[in-house]
């Protein structure tokens, strides 16, 4: 039998631990915080698609999150890429109760040629509608810091943001799907392409850099274009990037292997919902500490809830489907990779 003076010390030392665990514990909840995700959507007339995709913003709203990212493709690449298309798309984003911070793909501007619409004409339209204000769009928008406006050299790519939220830094860089606007037909698209990859690869490398100097928990990144393969084998080595993406191979990789804090990249354009690290080094090893997640597309009009909890270890980010039941099957289209 416990002496009684040790077993009250016994005791009192066990009621400290566990009020030591739950403090931990609490701390651990306050920096946790959570974010939506979301892309390529809403395809089709507004008759169609238009109740779907506002039924999903709807169940957005009710979550009350503060953030919701859209990572582009708001219209389908056949789709007209006028003004009135650009001011509906506006219009959705305006729905969203919290902060929408909203990155171009390629059907938004890139794929107007189909359309007879000059591509680079279009982006400059699409900036003036989106991006004329360094705040986001959505009911309760948030500040942002714009690439134009700390980088003179790269004055026109005000798409590109940043912002930080709980001690986790955000940036937005441009890159659109298939190939970044590398195969265009039109040589002035493809010089732009050139210089909005210096771009990206110049505001990567500073969004890196701020994260260090401020000391962040983490990093999140948001781009549209999937910059691996699509015939990538299960795992896809590094050499799987697919040409035009050197922002990513150059900047982005190397970085974030040697980052002290995790590093999410979010994107859209498979429209495959997949939460992975797909990401090796020139040596073949994994990047650890950078993860991937590719948001759901049409026809699967959901999103994607993540939580950014950096105390965890070894699962910095932990990512949940908001199913949206006007939608097709959820149960299809959703994919964890090993």
């Amino acid at each position: 039998m416990i002496a009684a003076p040790r077993r009250r010390a016994l005791l009192a030392a066990l009621a400290a631990a566990g009020l030591g665990a739950r403090a931990a514990d609490a701390a651990t909840q306050a920096d946790t915080f959570d974010f939506i995700a979301l892309g390529d959507a809403p395809y089709g007339p507004d008759l169609m698609a238009g109740p779907v995709y506002r039924s999903l913003i709807d169940r957005i709203n009710r979550l009350r999150l503060r953030v919701a990212i859209h990572v582009g493709d708001f219209k389908d690449g056949t789709a007209a890429c006028s003004d009135g298309e650009y001011q509906r798309q506006w219009q959705h984003f305006q729905r969203f109760a919290g902060a929408l911070v909203y990155t171009p793909g390629d059907n938004d501007w890139l794929d107007c040629h189909r359309r007879g619409d000059d591509p680079l004409e279009r982006l400059q339209a699409l900036r003036q509608r989106f991006f004329a204000t360094p705040q986001s769009l959505g009911r309760q928008p948030i500040a942002l810091q714009r690439q134009a406006d700390v980088m003179p050299a790269h004055a026109a790519y005000r798409e590109n943001q940043r912002w930080q939220q709980q001690g986790v830094l955000f940036a937005t860089f441009h890159t659109v799907g298939p190939t970044n606007g590398f195969d265009a037909d039109s040589p002035a698209v493809r010089a732009e392409a050139l210089r909005r990859e210096a771009a990206n690869s110049a505001w990567i490398a500073d969004s890196f850099a701020l994260a260090r100097r401020s000391g962040a928990r983490a990093l999140v990144l948001a781009t549209q274009a999937e910059a691996l393969a699509h015939d990538r084998p299960r795992r896809p080595r590094r050499g799987s990037l697919q040409p035009g993406f050197t922002a990513i191979a150059g900047t982005l990789l190397p970085l974030a292997e040697a980052a002290p804090h995790p590093v999410l990249l979010v994107h859209g354009d498979a429209h495959r919902y997949t939460f992975d690290q797909p990401f090796d080094n020139a040596g073949g090893q994994l990047i650890d500490n950078l993860w991937r997640l590719q948001v759901f597309g049409e026809p699967r009009v959901h999103a994607v809830r993540v939580r950014v909890q950096p105390a965890v270890a070894g699962a910095p980010f932990a990512c949940t489907p908001v199913w949206n039941p006007l939608s097709t099957d959820p149960r299809q289209g959703a994919r964890r990779a090993a």
